[in-house]
């Protein structure tokens, strides 16, 4: 079993920065890829960003690349997103996932999850 928390959500204005925290407990961390994946009203989950066990395999979608980054600790337990110029269409529930199969952008792939937090963006 592996329980998954994130933290760091909240109100921010365009152009603004925030950091997701994603704290672990169960199974070994660093054994697990992971990923960010996030949801807006009415829309899919869809992939932010992911990281394998290693941290030397990540893949950022397009419409975050370049303003997101993707960082995990091993030692700690802890993965991270970084999320700078923030814009309205950022605004969603952000989740983080862990998966021990092999690394993917869908969702289905990953076992557990966490809550969520909330990002909301303010133009």
């Amino acid at each position: 079993q592996v329980r998954l928390a994130e933290s760091g959500g909240g109100l921010v204005q365009a152009g603004g920065s925030l950091t997701l925290s994603c704290s672990t407990s169960g199974r070994i961390f660093s054994s697990f890829n992971m990923a960010w994946f996030r949801q807006a009203p009415g829309k899919e989950r869809d992939i932010v960003a992911r990281i394998n066990w290693s941290g030397n395999e990540i893949y950022y979608a397009d419409s975050v690349k370049g303003r997101f980054t993707i960082s995990r600790d091993n030692a700690s337990s802890t993965m991270s997103l970084q999320m700078y110029n923030l814009k309205p269409e950022d605004t969603a529930i952000y989740f983080c996932a862990a998966t021990s199969r092999f690394i993917s952008s869908s969702s289905t792939s990953y076992t557990y999850w966490g809550q969520g937090t909330q990002v909301f963006v303010s133009s």
